[in-house]
């Protein structure tokens, strides 16, 4: 039920924020007796009122008044969303860890190394701006956002698991290098990559230095590739037009960014010396160069007053690149590799620009 009146959305937001009227009233400087009356609709606050509380509650005073954006929280709030493919470096294993450090308040969310989603489906922040470098990737969250698309893409999924064995797999692995493979509708290559997702050995995305998909079957008999619910509630959440989905370069995927948003890095890893790890899912290497040059990204960020979370590897090239910063070590374990010994378990570290004590989960 959408809010209908000022008081009510005042206590919404406060309550999704754990915080107690007293917290509320100490931050905007307004008396708790006030804040009360205020939330009961007893009276109407003025205009310097409303003001103090679209500050502390971090949301603009056009978003305090728009009746839209509350009931598309409640909404969002209420379905269940997770990764539609498993994805190299996926955070389901940590994501409790990861949720204890995410900021008490934010305006936009930005991941620009979106991977499986899994931080994004679990907070559902209803401002996003999300980027992956892999354009396959991103192509099928592109169709799970148009209606249109995503019908198309899953007919074809469908029409992928029907036809599904050995032979058919190789077949449609094939498909990018053909010449007119690029050329193909957005439905097409999305569903191609979901299903080989869904089929291929290990759930693993790996492309060779042309940038073809070179992943072996899974040699499974059968492959369910389309889950009707989940489906549903990913294209009902992507289709938000406050939802940006984008195919670029980090450092100009979180380029808007500005004081009061939340940046979540969550990199190709920087490698163990003595460890086989896997950390190219595009044709382009993620190096040391790039570990630098995203780190600079981390510290202008900061300097703007944005509030920024990385992950990675707890190795010394990390911890000296981020040494200013919070840096908490943490014990992950990967499963997605293309060999066993890149698998087990590892350290990672998360490193933050901001205080992570008495953090919880909100979804502004």
């Amino acid at each position: 039920m959408i809010l209908n009146t000022f008081g009510e959305r005042i206590k919404y937001l406060r309550e999704k924020q754990n915080l107690p009227q007293a917290k509320l009233a100490q931050a905007t400087g307004i008396v708790r007796e006030q804040i009360s009356r205020i939330e009961n609709g007893q009276i109407n606050p003025t205009l310097d009122t409303v003001f103090k509380l679209s500050e502390a509650l971090n949301i603009t005073m056009t978003e305090l008044f728009d009746y839209d954006v509350i009931g598309k929280k409640q909404e969002i709030s209420k379905i269940a969303l997770k990764p539609f493919v498993k994805w190299a470096g996926g955070k389901t294993q940590i994501i409790q860890e990861i949720l204890k450090l995410i900021p008490n308040s934010y305006s936009t969310y930005f991941e620009p190394f979106l991977g499986g989603g899994a931080l994004l489906f679990q907070l559902k922040p209803i401002k996003a701006i999300v980027s992956d470098y892999n354009l396959e990737l991103i192509t099928a969250y592109r169709c799970f956002k148009d209606d249109k698309d995503y019908r198309l893409m899953i007919d074809e999924i469908l029409y992928h698991q029907k036809n599904h064995n050995e032979e058919y797999y190789y077949q449609v692995r094939e498909m990018d290098r053909e010449p007119g493979f690029h050329d193909l509708p957005n439905y097409k290559r999305a569903a191609r990559m979901i299903y080989l997702n869904k089929s291929c050995f290990n759930g693993l995305y790996r492309v060779n230095s042309k940038g073809y998909f070179n992943v072996p079957s899974g040699k499974y008999v059968s492959v369910n590739a389309y889950d009707e619910s989940l489906y549903n509630n990913l294209s009902t959440y992507l289709s938000l037009e406050t939802i940006s989905i984008l195919n670029a370069d980090f450092e100009e995927a979180v380029s808007s960014a500005t004081k009061g948003d939340f940046v979540y890095f969550d990199p190709p890893y920087d490698t163990f010396e003595d460890k086989n790890n896997f950390t190219t899912y595009t044709k382009n290497v993620f190096g040391k160069e790039e570990q630098r040059r995203l780190s600079s990204v981390f510290k202008d960020l900061d300097n703007r007053g944005v509030k920024v979370m990385l992950s990675n590897h707890n190795t010394d090239f990390i911890r000296e690149l981020y040494s200013q910063f919070n840096i908490r070590v943490i014990n992950a374990r990967r499963s997605i590799n293309s060999l066993s010994s890149g698998r087990g378990n590892v350290e990672e570290v998360i490193i933050t620009n901001y205080s992570t004590d008495n953090n919880h989960v909100d979804n502004n």
